[in-house]
């Protein structure tokens, strides 16, 4: 039972540190800079959100699998295998869990008034201070709202991880497939224990969010000086 919530939990983290620091960059560029195909960027970047897991999934497997072009070009040149690995479950986690991340920054980077950034590049500072010292600290509670958010569906991914990493027990078995197989073997202690296990984790979670959120609007927030 502990071998499923600890590749979960890795998993979540690893992608979800992908998926902070892609989805804030994609946000910023998409919607503070003049990039290329923003809105064509823009929709591949939530279409997981309304593609069925089993398409990703698939996607994932024709393009990482030893056949894939880039499945295949890994295996020959440096011999690393992606698919029926945790690492591919790391990729089907991120992928999905990007586009919540991405909305999350993207609706608190359009709701700062331009007026904050106007005066700190008036006052000499620089793109990156801007960033640094305005919009992230205002954008602050919207991140952290899609860092949590990212992790939950990260930790709850089956379809697109099914298809990719497999179930191999103590190798690529994370928590949702677990309980599935467990359901299929008649396993009903194992499958409700797992079942707990996440509930409350995401529950927990999410109390937590709220709660810091409903404080960080009654405090108020501040940019860093």
């Amino acid at each position: 039972m502990l071998s499923p919530i600890l590749l979960s939990l890795k998993i979540a983290i690893i992608a979800t540190s992908i998926s902070f620091v892609a989805g804030t960059l994609f946000a910023y560029l998409i919607n503070k800079k003049n990039v290329p195909c923003k809105d064509l960027l823009e929709s591949l970047l939530t279409l997981p959100i309304v593609l069925p897991p089993s398409v990703i999934g698939y996607v994932l497997l024709a393009a990482l699998g030893k056949r894939g072009f880039i499945g295949a070009f890994l295996l020959e040149h440096f011999g690393i295998q992606i698919v029926f690995t945790w690492i591919g479950g790391v990729i089907a986690a991120c992928i999905v869990s990007l586009p919540l991340m991405y909305q999350n920054v993207k609706a608190a980077l359009i709701s700062i008034d331009p007026i904050y950034e106007k005066a700190a590049r008036t006052l000499g500072s620089s793109e990156w201070r801007v960033f640094r010292t305005v919009l992230f600290p205002l954008a602050w509670p919207g991140i952290i709202s899609g860092t949590a958010l990212s992790f939950a569906r990260a930790m709850g991914e089956f379809g697109a991880t099914m298809m990719v990493a497999g179930n191999i027990p103590n190798k690529t078995q994370t928590i949702p497939t677990a309980i599935y197989f467990a359901v299929e073997a008649g396993d009903k202690q194992l499958a409700n224990a797992l079942v707990l296990v996440m509930t409350v984790f995401s529950f927990v979670m999410i109390f937590a969010l709220n709660l810091w959120l409903k404080k960080k609007s009654c405090t108020g927030g501040g940019v860093e000086k």
